[in-house]
């Protein structure tokens, strides 16, 4: 009876111990394959004139714009319940919205978890431009690329 008894007790916290492993196993593979950009949250671009060229997309292309550009709404792959936006937004061409990057475009990126992503970043050397702001659309902060371009990273409230 006692030896039923210890093969029963060995079984069992063999099976707990390989749980246990896997599952910490499983954990470190979740946190190396975070998504990082799940999407282009905006384009923004500087130009002479952005009232007219806001003007100009609307009539000749048939953007809804506002002094704000405008929204491209389109709804998640996965789940079609989900709603997403693509800002378009021309700036003055005399902004410092861009800066330090020298060029006349930034991509803003859509983003999952912005602090890890961060953190994630701080830890491979990229320059993290400002501070995590939060605003009634999310969370925004601002990085450079290899090349120095400002990029916007947003994790969006939707």
């Amino acid at each position: 009876m006692k030896k039923a008894t210890l093969i029963t007790l060995i079984t069992a916290t063999s099976f707990c111990f390989g749980f246990a492993f896997k599952t910490l196993i499983s954990n470190n593979n979740k946190n190396t394959k975070m998504k990082k950009v799940t999407g282009i949250g905006g384009i923004f671009f500087k130009c002479k004139d952005p009232k007219a060229i806001n003007e100009w997309y609307k009539t000749h292309l048939g953007f809804d714009t506002s002094p704000y550009g405008t929204s491209f709404e389109w709804r998640e792959i996965d789940d079609s319940t989900k709603k997403g936006l693509t800002q378009w937004n021309p700036f003055a061409e005399t902004t410092k919205y861009f800066d330090p990057s020298t060029r006349d475009f930034m991509i803003n990126y859509r983003v999952q978890n912005l602090e890890a992503l961060v953190e994630e970043l701080r830890k491979e050397n990229v320059t993290i431009v400002d501070k995590i702001e939060s605003s009634d659309y999310g969370k925004f902060v601002h990085i450079l690329d290899g090349e120095g371009n400002k990029v916007e990273l947003w994790e969006p409230k939707d």
